[in-house]
């Protein structure tokens, strides 16, 4: 049997990010930037006041803080006379006169001359005439022109992943639209001739379609633009005609169903000839027969997966959301794994690297991780609702077989439980 190691790397190296299109930037966040975004004017535009307060001259209020004294030796207030008001928007300019200040909202325009903002904290906050109690130096609490950008700077570089700041800041510099490799396109095919839709009465023998419908929720949890195609016929002539017309819209294609039986063979001879294609068995539990090639003209990555819903998903955590995650451009595609301490006795197949359902927890007491496994190991994949319970796969190594409760073993996040 193939590693799982080896079998990841084999499918990775046919991730290929989406030729990128351009997009509006409020629907670029999560994508992958295709191209520098050099900015042709500074930002901020103009001096603005970075708090509310009151717009000076640095030298007029240095003396503030230190005894004043006027011509008779009596002590005094340092005060200036407030001549305007300068709100944030505000297109009317104003020259401050030496002594003299003007109160400024957050963002608002300096007056000419000014090169300092008063906070009101510094002040008794008067409306005509205020008293200055503390000073403040050049540039103090003022945002000058081209503080954050300057023309010709690099305002997001191609292969940054596009998060709320690099919106922020395609908008602060005036960019409507953005190159971006858009999500990847992932189908999603279910075959057996067990399978009904959910919106059908099984009758004997027959069974609901789980496989397009968890799978898909997959494929969108990883980041992937999804189409779940559902139900198709095993029927070599109808089977090829639905995955070449995925594979011209597809940058990948997941085919559940297709190992394992009678069906596989059938799924087999439909897709003889579209490419290279490899049925193999991973060392791994669940979802150790699985298959993978690239078909069609763009060779788009294929997987086979398993009827076994708890297999399938398994198989698409481990392989299939990878190459997703490396094709959106994430640098860590991989899941984070922490080590935990089992709260009961753990038991996996020999040979094998276990993906065992679990529950994480936290101890209160001492904050390390506890980890509860789920509906047993070995024999007990095919239950689906202690997969729901999850929020974590425990991995055993091949050569790891039983762990007594109190052993650390390596655990993988899947979602965080609200």
């Amino acid at each position: 049997m193939r590693s799982v190691e080896d079998q990841q790397i084999k499918v990775t190296a046919a991730a290929v990010a989406p030729r990128p299109v351009r997009v509006a930037i409020s629907e670029a966040q999560g994508l992958l930037c295709a191209e520098d975004i050099v900015t042709e004017r500074p930002l901020p535009g103009f001096d603005q006041a970075a708090i509310d307060g009151y717009a000076v001259r640095s030298v007029d209020v240095a003396a503030a803080g230190t005894e004043i004294r006027d011509e008779n030796g009596e002590l005094v207030d340092l005060t200036l006379p407030v001549v305007g008001e300068v709100v944030a928007g505000s297109r009317q300019p104003i020259r401050l006169q030496p002594r003299q200040t003007v109160r400024v909202d957050t963002g608002a325009p300096l007056p000419t001359l000014a090169d300092a903002v008063l906070p009101l904290d510094f002040t008794d906050g008067g409306r005509a005439r205020i008293k200055v109690y503390e000073p403040v130096r050049s540039g103090d609490y003022v945002r000058r022109v081209g503080d954050d950008v300057q023309p010709g700077d690099v305002a997001v570089r191609a292969g940054t992943i596009i998060g709320p700041a690099q919106v922020g800041l395609l908008a602060a510099v005036g960019q409507d639209k953005v190159l971006v490799h858009p999500r990847p396109r992932l189908s999603v095919i279910s075959v057996g001739g067990e399978l009904i839709d959910i919106d059908r009465t099984p009758g004997p023998g027959q069974v609901y379609d789980v496989n397009s419908y968890a799978l898909a929720a997959a494929a969108r949890d990883a980041g992937a633009d999804v189409n779940r195609v559902g139900i198709v016929s095993t029927d070599p002539r109808r089977l090829r005609d639905v995955v070449e017309g995925q594979l011209v819209r597809s940058e990948v294609v997941v085919i559940a169903g297709a190992v394992g039986g009678w069906a596989s063979e059938q799924v087999r001879e439909a897709l003889e000839g579209l490419g290279e294609l490899e049925i193999t068995r991973v060392a791994m539990h669940p979802g150790s027969v699985q298959g993978f090639g690239r078909l069609g003209r763009d060779e788009v990555p294929t997987f086979l997966l398993p009827s076994n819903p708890v297999g399938a998903l398994v198989v698409f955590e481990v392989m299939v959301r990878p190459l997703i995650r490396i094709a959106l451009g994430r640098r860590h595609p991989m899941r984070r794994i922490v080590r935990a301490r089992t709260i009961t006795p753990i038991s996996s197949m020999e040979g094998r690297k276990g993906y065992l359902r679990a529950q994480l927890m936290r101890d209160e007491a001492t904050g390390d991780y506890l980890v509860q496994p789920l509906g047993g190991a070995a024999g007990s994949s095919h239950l689906l609702a202690t997969l729901a319970e999850a929020n974590a796969l425990i991995i055993v190594e091949p050569d790891d077989t039983d762990f007594r409760t109190g052993d650390e073993v390596q655990v993988a996040f899947l979602s965080q439980r609200g």
